[in-house]
């Protein structure tokens, strides 16, 4: 992923509403959003390395990941970061012992932000920093640099999404044309992440549209306390393609 935003109202009916868009290669293999035969868990798949970059478990978890834009960083040898949402699904630990085991192995990856759910608390864990976070209720954001971090992006797709809630208008169809914002943020307001300007200008954008690259899966999660509906709108190089939803009752906890 590469850019989430998300409302968060522990003990209310909609538990969490998230919206997300992933980044990545049109050439790189990827499963659309899907149940998993193997494991309780609904999400795409990247079929290079067999991990996801957001997905929820029939036991009400959710894990997202984006990645922390530094080219100085990238190492070739480093394991796939998708790997860590899928552990995370996988798992019974609660969000915070999850992430405290991975913060001290966090530097085997390239840098990256990983957000966790495990019914009961939002947290999310910044690679570089080695840093563990209890996410507030309410709004809250990432994209390619830190938690809440203000770029164009982010702070484009939070408005709208705090928009839609005051307004009551947030189905899945209109969030997901929140997603679909193709605009480019002025050249003052761009951060500076070690890449070439015009790839920062393109970047710059909600939905990221370059000749081989951009926006592969924008997607829609809503969890309550018994069932989760997860929508996905796949895009290729061509344009989008069949939109896929799922629902799926969720385990009661033990």
């Amino acid at each position: 992923m590469c850019l989430i935003a998300w409302h968060w109202q522990p003990g209310s009916t909609q538990r969490l509403l998230l919206v997300a868009n992933r980044d990545e290669f049109y050439a790189r293999p990827t499963a659309p959003l899907h149940a998993w035969a193997e494991a309780d868990i609904l999400a795409g798949r990247d079929l290079q390395a067999g991990g996801t970059w957001l997905g929820v478990s029939r036991t009400g978890r959710l894990a997202a990941l984006t990645n922390h834009r530094d080219p100085t960083q990238q190492r070739f040898e480093a394991p796939s970061r998708g790997e860590l949402v899928s552990a995370f699904l996988r798992s019974d630990l609660s969000a915070e012992a999850y992430l405290s085991e991975l913060r001290s192995q966090a530097n085997n990856y390239n840098p990256f932000n990983l957000l966790v759910y495990d019914g009961n608390h939002l947290m999310g864990l910044e690679s570089r920093h080695a840093r563990v976070l209890a996410l507030s209720e309410g709004m809250g954001a990432v994209s390619n640099a830190d938690f809440q971090t203000p770029w164009p992006k982010l702070n484009g797709l939070t408005k709208g999404l705090q928009q839609q809630l005051s307004q009551g208008q947030h189905s899945d169809t209109e969030l997901l044309a929140l997603l679909q914002d193709r605009r480019i943020a002025a050249d003052a307001d761009l951060p500076t992440t070690g890449v070439p300007l015009p790839l920062e200008r393109a970047l710059s954008a909600v939905f990221v549209a370059l000749p081989d690259y951009g926006t592969r899966a924008s997607s829609v999660v809503r969890l309550s306390g018994d069932h989760v509906d997860f929508t996905e709108q796949g895009f290729d190089a061509k344009g989008p393609l069949q939109a896929r939803h799922l629902r799926a009752k969720l385990a009661p906890k033990a």
